[in-house]
């Protein structure tokens, strides 16, 4: 049985002022078109809810994670934000559901990252991998529970990233052996994103990655405007707070 997943349109503005506002993207949502399709986008939203603005993204989330975007009302706060991005200014922290209880309470990687199918063959074009020519990249998590559902072990993992790599959190739990449930590409080394792409979601993938989504939620971002600290806490969605109920 072949199943539709749509996409989620139902989100909230976690914090704003004149310049910039703070969006819980639901998931899955696409942030902006992709020139593929008409489908529903982030973008498009904020666009149709507020059209005399134009705004830029200085976060993006993949379309099944959750959690806080910060998006500039204008060119000028969209400079200002990114540049503080790349100082490391903009702190953002996450929390994933993955397979398996790690044996360590803390961990930190520093491993580089690099587009799979530059160093060997690859299906999937996007999926990236450790590697020593990579670029730097760095991930601070830590496990914050442990439970046990339908005979298999999980843990809530806590996770820092200090770069801004393409899928850096999802890339470093696979190389420590965590990967996050619900992972098409790295959950199943890519098989289950090729399948859902040749058939959709369908009740073998929903048996073999549990959930629908990627279980990588965006809880929590904080900077400083205008002489505040702005703290923006987003609350773990319900389709991930079910699946922690054993």
């Amino acid at each position: 049985m072949t199943l539709r997943i749509a996409a989620r349109t139902n989100f909230e503005i976690l914090e704003e002022c004149e310049d910039w506002l703070i969006v819980d993207k639901p998931a899955p949502l696409i942030m902006h078109p992709t020139g593929k399709s008409d489908e529903v986008t982030l973008l498009g939203v904020l666009k149709e809810a507020m059209p005399a603005l134009e705004f830029f993204f200085v976060n993006r989330l993949d379309r099944e994670t959750s959690g806080c975007v910060l998006v500039a009302k204008n060119s000028g706060a969209a400079r200002r934000l990114g540049k503080m991005m790349g100082r490391k200014e903009i702190k953002k922290e996450y929390e994933a559901i993955v397979w398996g209880w790690p044996e360590w309470q803390e961990n930190c990687l520093t491993q580089p990252i690099r587009r799979k199918g530059e160093f060997e063959e690859s299906e999937v074009w996007v999926r990236q991998a450790v590697h020593p020519e990579g670029k730097e990249s760095e991930t601070g998590f830590r496990v914050e529970g442990m439970f046990e559902k339908d005979g298999d072990r999980f843990s809530m993992i806590g996770c820092e990233p200090r770069t801004g790599r393409t899928h850096q959190i999802r890339v470093h739990l696979e190389y420590l052996g965590f990967p996050i449930v619900g992972d098409k590409i790295y959950g199943d080394e890519g098989r289950a994103y090729l399948e859902f792409l040749d058939n959709g979601w369908t009740e073998a993938l929903n048996e073999r990655l549990r959930l629908d989504r990627q279980a990588l939620h965006a809880r929590r971002m904080e900077f400083e405007w205008a002489g505040e600290v702005i703290v923006a806490h987003s609350k773990l969605p319900d389709e991930l707070r079910a699946f922690c109920v054993a």
